[in-house]
């Protein structure tokens, strides 16, 4: 079984090696446009390769003068590739239609050769007239598209050759063989290498972004995190409404470091097993007049159920905080029940008068049916509140775990 560290210790590779690479190494990975080296490298490579098979194909046609019936046309279509070569010479975009092009010029040559040579030439197995130049329209398509257009390219010239021979000769099927090794292996080493230099531009960008959230951390450690705790601490100094205003600021506090933390126990296992520990996700609460019961074990959920589930309890926190009273204590008790999970936010505060909701619903108050019910009933589950003046509000929420719609319901 495959450790759950390895990705990490994957990734911290891949960053060292990025961490290694110059500065213009990083700008060229990350333009938009740019190409692993190897590309480039093959690329450079097939512009070395045409006039030397030119020059040997020109070589070629002159070493065998009592084959040919038509040398001037042969000096001609050699003519024509050689222009083609010095185009591309100058011209350094890669498109479809230059591999194209080529691919059909290549077979053009082939397919002259019976033009060019006697039929006894050709009957002898001699060589064609562009010889082995076809060969780099067959690399150009290898590197341009990968191994299925190296593949296509050498069957496509393969094809033209027995054509022209007339029949599949060992001669022709051994260089037919040689084409499809060629494009596809060469296709293959530029599709690994377009996938590692994909992988690699994805890990300097995530390298920044962590660097960033790294830098947004320090700032905000350093000034509003500091103002809040001064805050908290003060406001409980001087007691009364300072002492709401302390706690107010201690909370979030507690949010803001959780927010700009990176290392959470609860990202870590988001991370290798894309469900949140609703425990850890609530514990942002607890503190203060704010007392969390949880279960000992995990009460794992999907992340959107998570955050559903916790902007719940929040408003429900909230409303204790602004309703209950200066002296009001608040618990959260969460409860795993398989298939559901159950959550109850209970104040010991004033109370809430009966057809409370309905005043503050009507009034535009949208705080318990909105951030409240509103988030159950989107995850399939129910909200149901409960109290009297002098004896506190209870509010008890239900929600399957994987965020159904089953048994929607708003009680």
């Amino acid at each position: 079984m495959r450790s759950p560290r390895a990705p990490a210790r994957r990734a911290e590779g891949t960053f060292a090696v990025a961490r290694h690479l110059s500065l213009s190494a990083r700008r060229a990975i990350a333009a938009p446009d740019s190409q692993p080296e190897v590309v480039s490298a093959f690329w450079k490579g097939i512009d070395a390769f045409r006039p030397i098979a030119l020059a040997y194909a020109a070589y070629s046609l002159a070493d065998r003068p009592h084959d040919l019936a038509r040398p001037a046309l042969g000096w001609a279509v050699l003519g024509l590739l050689g222009v083609w070569t010095v185009f591309l010479v100058f011209y350094r975009r890669r498109r479809l239609w230059l591999v194209v092009v080529e691919l059909l010029l290549g077979a053009a040559a082939i397919m002259a050769t019976l033009l060019v040579d006697t039929a006894t030439a050709i009957e002898e197995g001699s060589r064609t007239l562009p010889t082995i130049w076809p060969a780099a329209g067959v690399v150009s398509a290898a590197v341009l598209f990968g191994r299925k257009g190296g593949l296509l390219a050498a069957v496509f010239i393969g094809i033209v050759d027995v054509v022209e021979v007339g029949k599949a000769t060992p001669n022709t099927v051994n260089n037919i063989v040689l084409l499809v090794l060629i494009g596809t292996l060469i296709g293959y080493a530029c599709d690994l290498a377009r996938e590692g230099h994909a992988k690699l531009r994805e890990a300097l960008a995530l390298e920044a972004q962590v660097r960033e959230r790294e830098r947004l951390a320090r700032t905000v450690h350093d000034g509003v995190l500091q103002t809040l705790a001064f805050i908290n601490r003060r406001g409980t100094q001087l007691g009364g409404e300072a002492a709401e205003l302390g706690g107010m600021a201690a909370d979030q506090e507690r949010l803001l470091r959780a927010l700009v933390s990176g290392t959470s126990s609860a990202d870590t296992e988001a991370t290798v097993t894309g469900d949140l520990d609703l425990r850890q996700q609530l514990g942002r609460f607890a503190g203060g007049r704010v007392h969390l019961v949880a279960p000992a074990d995990p009460v794992l959920v999907p992340p959107r159920v998570a955050g559903e589930l916790v902007a719940a309890v929040g408003a429900a926190l909230d409303n204790v905080r602004l309703h209950a009273g200066e002296a009001a204590q608040a618990w959260v008790l969460v409860e795993d029940e398989g298939g559901e999970v159950a959550l109850t936010v209970r104040d010991n505060g004033v109370g809430m008068p009966a057809g409370r909701l309905d005043e503050a619903a009507a009034a535009g108050r949208l705080g318990a049916s909105s951030s409240i019910r509103g988030r159950l009933s989107d995850l399939g589950g129910t909200a149901e509140y409960s109290g009297r003046e002098g004896a506190g509000v209870t509010v008890r929420m239900r929600a399957p775990k994987d965020g159904g719609r089953d048994n929607q319901g708003v009680r």
